[in-house]
């Protein structure tokens, strides 16, 4: 029955979540590893990238790399990821201080390496363009981010490496979450239960295939 099979589907899912939590340490280090080496990545990526356009461009320089498909716009942006809501610099270095600081706190709960990559990114983007808040001109904590990346075919907006990451981030944190894939990553019950009762129906439909069929007949000895 349908109610049988996602009965064991759910006490599959606590048998590994129990397995999981017997192991916590290592995979607690595996995942901050992983967490730490790809925000540590995206940081690096961001920050060389900007350096070199500020060394080599000037500010509202336009470089076709593939034309219309890909170009290097060097712009200051002043609002958030894509040159939105301008003017508001000081809440956004705000609020991303508050989004590190949550990710730093909240990190040592992940045991899932997806989950770790989905924070690595955010994490990585975040600080980025946090970076230039504080750091670049006009000042502190209202400094313009360094935007150069340009892709008029897809969107008009120009945005840089640490953009792209943070949306990255949020497109594998959609499919983890509608996977029903937890921070130890192990599905939750009622998501390994949906997948539970197709199969059960298609073993009852190859059931009653072979009895409908029968046993092959048996040719008697003369």
């Amino acid at each position: 029955m349908p109610e049988s099979a996602a009965t064991q589907a759910t006490l599959r899912s606590r048998a590994s979540r129990a397995l999981a939590r017997s192991s916590t340490a290592k995979v607690s280090f595996r995942a901050l590893l992983v967490l730490a080496v790809v925000a540590l990545g995206v940081y690096a990526l961001d920050q060389i990238s900007k350096f070199l356009v500020v060394t080599n461009l000037t500010e509202g320089d336009v470089v076709r790399v593939l034309d219309d498909v890909l170009q290097l716009h060097f712009v200051r942006n002043p609002g958030a990821a894509f040159s939105l809501a301008s003017g508001m610099t000081w809440i956004f270095s705000i609020i991303a201080t508050g989004v590190v600081v949550f990710i730093v706190w909240f990190a040592g709960r992940i045991r899932s390496v997806a989950w770790s990559v989905v924070f690595g990114l955010l994490l990585g983007g975040v600080l980025g363009n946090l970076t230039d808040r504080l750091l670049r001109e006009p000042g502190f904590g209202v400094g313009h981010v360094v935007d150069f990346i340009s892709t008029p075919w897809m969107i008009p907006a120009i945005y840089n490496v640490a953009d792209m990451s943070i949306v990255v981030s949020m497109g594998i944190f959609m499919i983890l979450t509608i996977r029903g894939i937890g921070l130890d990553g192990v599905r939750t019950p009622a998501a390994a239960g949906k997948d539970a009762p197709a199969k059960d129906s298609s073993s009852k439909a190859d059931s009653t295939a072979d009895g409908l069929v029968g046993p092959a007949p048996t040719e008697s000895a003369p």
